[in-house]
């Protein structure tokens, strides 16, 4: 009897401990508060949109074709698929503490505004707004702290690295099926060289693209505020957080390039019904 009310607070202390740990949040929980899954589901008409339009001003395909092209693009990537892919990863690659941190950030208020301007500018309409205050905003922030803190954002975000990567694996794939039916023979060896050696130069572009998204992004974003969400990228569950989800969103996206290439080239080849 005299042991009860000793082995009771016990009894109780263990279960909220495992109660405790029950409740940290799962990689579904995670992505839900962040940003990522919605901008995640606006990445197939982001695809669509801009290789559309860099198949229109290349001026090697008429509207027409450059607008299937698009459409094609457009249906091979399913944003649920590539959600569940950041789930898979992020549930195997982050600890639960991990998960726990990056939870606790995008729940801070400086972090859900910081979410909902990244999700803004995620939008397919937004692109021409980017483009056409990009002159502005270069000249407006330039030798400001924001411009000085962006290598430090694009190394903790992985900004540019992931957007060369993604651009040369779809170039590849456009290439590829663009060659079946065009008077250029190259083999698939020889078309991953060829683009692969524009590397440079495309980072180059690439990342002018990235610095002038950065500008309008966070154009309202104080520099406190910056400062906050660059030290949670540089962190330890920040910055294992980005990897996983910059190497999903590239896996899932490169991954059906192959599939949209040869469904590109069986439609436009002469031979095919949508050839002639």
């Amino acid at each position: 009897m005299t042991r009860f009310p000793i082995i009771k607070p016990l009894l109780i202390t263990a279960l909220l401990i495992t109660g405790n740990a029950q409740a940290a949040p799962d990689a579904r929980q995670v992505l839900e508060v962040s940003p990522v899954d919605d901008i995640v589901a606006r990445y197939p008409a982001m695809m669509s949109q801009g290789i559309r339009e860099g198949l229109k001003q290349n001026g090697q395909l008429p509207p027409m074709m450059a607008n299937t092209i698009g459409n094609i693009v457009s249906s091979g990537f399913n944003s649920v698929d590539i959600e569940q892919q950041i789930i898979k990863d992020l549930q195997a690659k982050l600890t639960d503490s991990q998960l726990q941190a990056v939870h606790d950030w995008y729940e801070t208020p400086v972090a859900r505004k910081i979410s909902s301007a990244e999700i803004a500018a995620s939008e397919p309409s937004a692109w021409p707004k980017i483009q056409s205050s990009a002159m502005e905003l270069n000249s407006r922030y330039k030798g400001t702290r924001k411009a000085e803190m962006f290598d430090r954002f694009d190394r903790a975000a992985r900004a540019t690295e992931s957007a060369v990567d993604t651009t040369i694996a779809v170039q590849l794939g456009l290439a590829t099926a663009m060659a079946a039916f065009s008077s250029d023979s190259a083999n698939y060896e020889q078309l991953r060289q060829r683009i692969e050696s524009q590397r440079s130069m495309l980072r180059g572009v690439v990342g002018q693209q990235v610095y002038d998204s950065y500008l309008y992004t966070y154009q309202n974003i104080g520099g406190q505020e910056m400062d906050l969400y660059l030290e949670f990228l540089e962190s330890s569950a920040g910055s294992a957080f980005s990897k996983v989800v910059t190497n999903s969103i590239q896996q899932a996206i490169t991954e059906p390039v192959e599939s949209i290439g040869k469904q590109m080239s069986r439609f436009f080849s002469p031979e095919s019904p949508g050839g002639q």
